[in-house]
């Protein structure tokens, strides 16, 4: 098995804007993705991403008007993010389709002329809809092409519009995941190999019929530059990583949170069903014990997700959430990816970028084409 050459890393291009290097931060609330985090990986090439996920948490009028908080925290971390990464710099919001209050969150990011919407947890049949005549981009995330199709089918007989941008979410992601729960045992790198070169080959026929660009993103389970590098030998476009970008100086979360992760073993994770009836990959803390043991008394709703049911939710993900970003660990939920085991240091994120785009390089890489 020898190594071969591969060609120079290629950054991501969408409408008049430019990200140098194809690495997209994933979106992960609440509040762990923030201004701070986007702001920070879109000034150092990626691009960065909000997530909008209870965005308002922080604001004393959350308890009372979620909704109004939400929408008042959209304009001003977009605003403080866009101050850090330079108005030239790619920055993107994550909505998630199971929000109750989807619409009106979209809605606000475009007011906010945000430049990339990616939206999953759901599929986004509507999404068109709000940015149609607009600057802002859109990319369904997707677990399998047989998603893809359906999205696009519907995006295109309903709107005449196809995706800007598809990230691929395989099941080593962290957070809510897109798969059933016995999808979620076996060989995920295999799985997501399989998924991606399926979605690719539909996507690059899609460009031909659109006349555009259209990235292909891989995510669940990517690390390093290695990983990247594998993707991309596969025909994608660029990567997604959330888990790594948790342990940096400007992830919005807090430090207890950060050290949560590097001292994270992989026996420490564990596969829970959500509130929001999907399964989740998560830190198996004193929480998750606690709540598995007996169900949490909720007091108060904040209307987050449309597929809670309150008097049969074993606890709130809003407060749990909220918690865990806050420091409060045993109080709170700590979604992670398959790989935070590895996750050994906290560092800048603009070093973390370039040893990516070291490992990316690296001669002691195999490419897959030689094997």
């Amino acid at each position: 098995m020898n190594n071969i050459p591969f060609g120079e890393l290629k950054g991501i291009k969408l409408g008049e804007k430019f990200a140098k290097y194809p690495i997209l931060q994933g979106g992960m609330g609440v509040g762990v993705s923030l201004h701070k985090l986007a702001g920070a990986v879109s000034k150092a090439g990626g691009i960065g991403c909000i997530s909008t996920a209870d965005i308002g948490y922080k604001n004393p009028d959350f308890f009372k008007n979620p909704l109004k908080a939400n929408l008042d925290a959209i304009g001003k971390e977009i605003k403080m993010a866009r101050e850090i990464a330079g108005q030239d710099k790619i920055l993107a919001v994550n909505v998630m389709v199971a929000l109750k209050d989807y619409a009106e969150i979209v809605t606000e990011c475009v007011k906010q002329n945000i430049d990339l919407i990616v939206s999953g947890a759901g599929i986004p049949l509507n999404l068109p809809e709000f940015v149609k005549g607009t600057a802002t981009k859109i990319a369904p995330i997707v677990s399998s092409r047989r998603c893809l199709e359906l999205i696009t089918r519907n995006w295109k007989k309903k709107y005449d519009y196809v995706p800007d941008m598809v990230v691929i979410e395989g099941p080593k992601a962290g957070g809510h995941l897109g798969f059933k729960r016995d999808e979620l045992e076996g060989d995920y790198d295999s799985m997501l190999g399989k998924i991606t070169t399926e979605v690719v080959d539909f996507v690059r026929k899609l460009e031909v019929e659109a006349g555009k660009k259209i990235p292909v993103i891989v995510a669940g389970g990517v690390f390093d530059g290695f990983d990247m590098r594998k993707y991309l030998e596969m025909g994608a476009d660029g990567v997604q990583m959330a888990t790594r970008f948790v342990a940096t100086n400007e992830c919005d979360a807090a430090p207890e949170y950060k050290e949560a992760y590097v001292n994270a073993k992989a026996e420490d994770i564990k596969i829970i069903q959500s509130p929001v009836g999907m399964p989740g990959r998560a830190l198996n803390n004193t929480f998750i014990q606690k709540i598995t043991q007996e169900k949490e008394k909720i007091t108060r709703c904040y209307s987050c997700i449309k597929t809670c049911n309150v008097k049969d939710a074993p606890y709130c993900i809003t407060k749990a959430l909220i918690n865990a970003v806050e420091g409060k660990l045993d109080e709170g939920l700590i979604f992670v990816g398959a790989n935070v085991d590895r996750v050994k240091e906290i560092i800048p994120v603009d070093e973390l970028i370039n040893k990516i785009v070291d490992e990316y390089y690296e001669d002691r890489y195999v490419s897959i084409k030689a094997i």
